[in-house]
């Protein structure tokens, strides 16, 4: 039930969502569930609307509150996999932010 976090290039050709082409970036992968188990028990609103059984897709303008909650979470976590995830996991979200044509994908199983 891991949430593996996907960063996406996204080309469109004209305006129909069917010419519009996902690359992928960069990717975390949530191999141990770590990342999973912190959004179920986050109380945190973004972190904890992430479904480890759905996609949910985040764009540049919501990166602000998931790297403020990404930060947050790393305040609380002790173990050094879990600040190792979420340090990877804010790299690719601050990548995100820079840029308007790129998504995170947070993809459950």
């Amino acid at each position: 039930m891991g949430v593996d976090v996907v960063l996406t290039r996204v080309t469109r050709r004209g305006t129909s969502p069917a010419k519009r082409q996902l690359t992928t970036v960069g990717v975390v992968q949530d191999e141990a569930d770590l990342f999973a188990g912190l959004c179920v028990s986050s109380r945190l609103p973004m972190l904890n609307r992430v479904d480890p059984y759905r996609t949910r897709v985040l764009t540049s303008a919501d990166m602000p509150q998931f790297i403020a909650e990404i930060d947050a979470t790393g305040g609380l976590v002790e173990g050094p996999r879990e600040r190792s995830l979420l340090a990877r996991i804010r790299e690719l979200a601050e990548r995100c932010a820079e840029a308007g044509s790129l998504e995170l994908h947070l993809h459950g199983d």
